[in-house]
């Protein structure tokens, strides 16, 4: 092991991590508000239907895809019965096209970013960094999945025992530093997107609005006089 190698897949996770639990603890502490999308439905909304939809969706199923890859040993599927020629093709047949779907909401969600004024104007700072990080991260990991089809390098004894051994404390940095290029690269991608989160809108991830599911309707009555009887004007909300 280099000093370099050291830095990078020993070190540098956990100050990632540590700027990830530190910034957010921070936005939420001075900008609890800002825990949001900052939606720009009003301006444009086709693309935004098509596009919003298609990349959550899939981003869903591509950090599942990463759970099971990261997370659950090799030796586990084994003991279940999933061989690895079947487990590979079903890994590349459904990681492929969750991320080409995810690459193609986010190229939609982008364009309409970048083709309709009112939201061009809305995009802030953080998003002219994060939106080509997000999309560098989400191209790295497609190409890894797509190039995992004729390399015979096996992510599973590799990037995913450096994965597991970061949360031991005894980064196994060898596993990491033996990795094709294309897996560090998305590697240092994602670890460089957890470090900006927080000071993005992507912090609106940790927020979802589950009170929505269970809050009470909203009832509209229209304003009546003194005998109830309902006279035309604009509905209030009582």
């Amino acid at each position: 092991m280099t000093h370099p190698q050291i830095a990078l897949w020993g070190v540098l996770p956990y100050l990632a991590l540590a700027t990830l639990v530190t910034g957010t603890a921070w936005r939420y502490r001075y900008d609890r508000f800002g825990f949001t999308t900052r939606s720009s439905q009003l301006h444009e909304s086709r693309l935004l239907s098509i596009g919003g939809p298609l990349f959550h969706y899939a981003l869903f199923l591509v950090i599942g895809g990463h759970v099971m890859g990261l997370l659950v040993p090799e030796a586990l599927t084994g003991r279940l019965g999933i061989g690895e020629e079947q487990y590979h093709a079903v890994a590349l047949a459904m990681g492929g096209t969750a991320g080409f779907a995810a690459v193609t909401g986010l190229g939609l969600l982008l364009y309409r970013r970048l083709r309709v004024p009112a939201v061009r104007r809305g995009t802030s700072r953080s998003d002219r960094v994060t939106h080509p990080l997000l999309a560098l991260v989400l191209l790295a990991g497609l190409t890894a999945t797509v190039s995992s089809a004729a390399n015979p390098y096996d992510y599973r004894l590799g990037v995913a025992v450096w994965f597991r051994s970061l949360f031991t404390l005894e980064p196994d940095v060898t596993a990491m530093a033996h990795a094709p290029l294309v897996y560090q690269v998305h590697a240092l991608l994602a670890l460089a997107l957890f470090a900006l989160w927080p000071f993005s809108r992507l912090v609106h991830a940790f927020a979802p609005p589950l009170g929505y599911v269970v809050r009470p309707y909203v009832v509209y009555r229209s304003r009546g006089g003194a005998t109830g009887r309902p006279r035309r004007g604009r509905p209030s909300i009582r």
